[in-house]
């Protein structure tokens, strides 16, 4: 990526030679030109938001940018990517969404998130550290600025306009109003279950802003629950890409003796999960993980993987999650061990799972899900 301040190398987390994607946007070099060609004072605590794999804070590192992420992936990319352009570290302080924010913020730039949730919650967060002269800027691709965040931008932020589009991207101008009488966040979102959902019936879900259908059950997790495995002898269970932690609930409510395991990339996720359980009342023995999937869990060392894998990265359909969430799965697994994992049936899993385990049994479908079985040999 060629910058103002210089040419970088980047990649995406974990560098993948067979991906494509590239680890910086249209979106990103806008912005990049815009604070150049204005001369944007930059001697200030600046902020980046969403920044999705280390392009902005990389550029911008001369300046000492603090990043504000969601995603473990970004975060880690970002660590990589400084240190191939050899900055030095520290000089780049990464937050996550659920660290507490900087207390005051001269510079505010904010890739714009596919979650207008997410993005609600971190200005609503933000906000109180804006001051007059504070340089709020935001960008994305011109399919992802839509009339709603510009008006969120103006509810909590102040007076707001747009860019012309270049190469499809957009920029978001926002003054800062420090009259404005924002609304009180939101998030989390707390809502009951319905009946029928075995164990996990009339509990509490929290969701934090930006976890997947965050004000209701999802129908893929609904029909997942009324197909878990039946009965007990699962003592280590993991809830693989766990969301707001629903899944993994259910098993540590049917069996207190269960040991669950909750992990995602999503740092909001990992908060709802935890927040979900503890509001279930479950008794059993559980931890709570941000990572990159199954990093860090022992070979051989699991009887029970629980997925439902995304099918997105940004704005790019890809199943190369849930490809690495398959083969880490096989990894864990004793042998015996089991791995479930529910998805739309048009993207043909039980392809992946036969390559990898050399089996795959379906346990239920409908016209648009299907649960499916794999047992490491």
């Amino acid at each position: 990526m060629t910058t103002p301040w210089g040419e970088h190398v980047l990649t995406r987390f974990p560098e993948d030679p067979r991906d494509r994607l590239r680890a910086w946007d249209a979106s990103d070099a806008y912005l990049l030109g815009h604070l150049a060609e204005r001369e944007v004072p930059l001697s200030g605590t600046v902020v980046v938001v969403g920044d999705r794999w280390g392009a902005l804070v990389t550029a911008l590192a001369a300046h000492r940018p603090v990043q504000i992420t969601d995603s473990h992936l970004a975060r880690e990319a970002t660590r990589a990517n400084l240190e191939r352009a050899g900055v030095e570290p520290g000089s780049v302080r990464l937050l996550t969404t659920q660290d507490p924010p900087p207390e005051r913020i001269d510079v505010l730039l904010v890739r714009v998130s596919k979650s207008l949730a997410l993005l609600e919650d971190q200005l609503l967060r933000l906000a109180p550290a804006l001051h007059e002269g504070t340089v709020v800027v935001g960008t994305g691709m011109v399919k992802e600025i839509h009339t709603s965040t510009l008006r969120l931008f103006e509810r909590i932020v102040g007076p707001t306009r747009t860019s012309l589009a270049v190469k499809k991207a957009r920029l978001i101008f926002s003054t800062p109003d420090l009259s404005l009488q924002r609304p009180a966040n939101p998030w989390p979102l707390r809502y009951r279950l319905p009946d029928g959902l075995g164990p996990v019936s009339g509990r509490t879900v929290v969701n934090h802003a930006g976890v997947f259908c965050a004000d209701r059950l999802d129908i893929g997790t609904r029909f997942f629950l009324g197909h878990l495995p039946d009965g007990g002898g699962f003592r280590r269970v993991v809830d693989l890409g766990c969301g707001n932690g629903v899944v993994g609930t259910a098993v540590a409510l049917a069996d207190p003796d269960a040991e669950v395991l909750f992990t995602d990339e999503s740092f909001q996720a990992v908060a709802s999960a935890e927040a979900t359980y503890e509001a279930s009342g479950a008794a059993g023995r559980a931890e709570f993980r941000v990572g990159d999937g199954l990093a860090g869990v022992p070979d051989g060392s699991v009887d029970l993987v629980l997925n439902n894998p995304p099918f997105h990265s940004h704005q790019a359909t890809t199943d190369a999650t849930a490809r690495r969430m398959f083969s880490g799965a096989r990894r864990v697994l004793r042998p015996g061990g089991e791995l479930w994992v529910v998805g739309n049936r048009h993207l043909g899993y039980h392809v992946a799972l036969r390559r990898l385990f050399g089996n795959s049994e379906l346990v239920a479908s409908d016209p648009k899900f299907v649960v499916l079985r794999a047992v490491r040999k």
